[in-house]
């Protein structure tokens, strides 16, 4: 729809602003609030139950028995990689160092002030590489926009609003991502157990989470159709990837994730380092995650071609499947299926839930349904059809969740910096 306009605007002076609405003053964010980091918590401090929140730089952390602050406030991420974005806290809460908890010293409205202080972009005021913390000197000046406090409750209304109704949308594009995720995994679990023929004759397996399959099909451990299972090796690396097909890199095991191989998914070698030619990933190699968290130990994904500059790493098995009787993609995606998924999970050891550990043996042991080689290739050609169909529509929904962002970002931006004049529709 379109937006009225205010009928006359001024120059700000401030290069993010540009022209303002000409009855607007303009101050400095420090003559409009003081900003100040909250008080440190330790994390032995921190539950998942309590009184009162705990808010850091990134939100919620969880609870605890005291509090530093009680009202309505704006916090500010002040480190890490999200620093710089914005929060609401309100009743009696603990506001801990990572936060920077913004109070306004003139009259204002918190929901204006905070969707102002999104639309700033605060996090380009960020110093430091390593380690990204806001310079709450250089954000204290910087300059802002104060229109009357009666036209910025009126902003905050029609943003409530308007957000709202753009947040349905975008939870209804998400429950779509939802449902067409579930679809993938059903088609995929689907032909790697039951296979494409609906009246084809069905045996129990003998295996109560497997249930029944195609009766001319065989079952037999994994490690039947392996030849060979290896696992790489973890030099200390850059923190970056490669640039160049010419550097040599180590995969990350996040490589794996989503059962489709991400060869940028790596880490460069550090030059003084001699990279190990033997590591090298070649087309069918059959890589599964032997340390991740719990629902992404043991996600697995097939090479489909050659990278004679990237090497495995002591995270990521690499298994080689005899090709005259198993597809290495076909025993991939067994793996992704909720059955097997089940079972990597319940043999997954480990002190945290951040990072399980499967052995060798719960992948080589483990039975799988597997038809003659023929059909195999018959249901993986079929399978990949059908998820282009779904990746496709997938990324339609994704695009589209993409533009409402835009949109809803767009539209905070102008009602806040008086682009839009809200006085008659809030």
């Amino acid at each position: 729809m379109s937006l009225p306009r205010y009928p006359e605007y001024k120059d700000s002076g401030v290069p993010w602003l540009g022209a303002v609405p000409a009855h607007w003053g303009i101050c400095t964010l420090k003559r409009v609030a003081s900003l100040r980091s909250g008080e440190s918590i330790t994390a032995d401090s921190i539950e998942t139950e309590g009184p009162y929140p705990v808010y850091g730089g990134n939100g919620l952390r969880g609870y605890t028995d005291g509090f530093t602050h009680e009202g309505d406030f704006v916090l500010v991420g002040r480190q890490g990689a999200l620093c710089g974005n914005v929060n609401y806290a309100n009743g009696r809460f603990w506001a801990s160092e990572h936060a920077v908890v913004v109070t306004p010293v003139k009259q204002a409205s918190i929901t204006w002030l905070g969707e102002l202080l999104r639309a700033a972009n605060l996090g380009q005021y960020s110093v430091s590489a390593a380690q990204p913390g806001l310079s709450v000197d250089a954000i204290a000046s910087l300059g802002v926009p104060y229109p009357p406090i009666g036209e910025q409750l009126g902003i905050a209304r029609f943003l409530g609003r308007e957000t709202a109704r753009i947040d349905a949308l975008i939870a209804e594009q998400e429950k779509l991502l939802a449902l067409l995720a579930e679809k993938r995994q059903a088609t995929i679990s689907h032909a790697v157990t039951r296979g494409l023929d609906p009246n084809v004759p069905m045996k129990h397996s003998g295996i109560d989470w497997l249930g029944e399959v195609p009766a001319h099909w065989s079952i037999f451990p994994i490690k039947w159709a392996t030849s060979s299972i290896e696992q790489g090796w973890s030099p200390q690396c850059e923190s970056h990837p490669v640039d160049s097909p010419d550097e040599w890199g180590v995969m990350k095991v996040g490589c794996v994730n989503g059962g489709i191989f991400d060869p940028a998914e790596n880490k460069k070698l550090p030059a003084e380092l001699e990279p190990v030619p033997a590591y090298a990933l070649k087309r069918g190699d059959l890589l599964v995650s032997r340390a991740n968290t719990r629902d992404l130990v043991g996600s697995a994904a097939v090479v489909p071609e050659d990278h004679p500059n990237l090497l495995l790493c002591d995270k990521l098995y690499r298994m080689r499947t005899d090709h005259n009787i198993c597809e290495p993609r076909f025993v991939a995606a067994f793996l992704g299926t909720p059955q097997a998924r089940s079972q990597i999970e319940l043999q997954a050891t480990g002190a945290s839930s951040s990072m399980l550990n499967i052995g060798q043996s719960t992948i080589l042991d483990m039975p799988l349904p597997l038809p003659p080689i023929s059909e195999q290739i018959e249901i993986l050609n079929w399978l990949e059809s059908q998820v282009l169909k779904l990746d496709e529509t997938r990324a339609r929904v994704e695009h589209a969740i993409c533009l409402l962002k835009e949109r809803r970002g767009a539209l905070i931006s102008a009602a806040v910096t008086g682009q839009v004049d809200v006085r008659g529709l809030s």
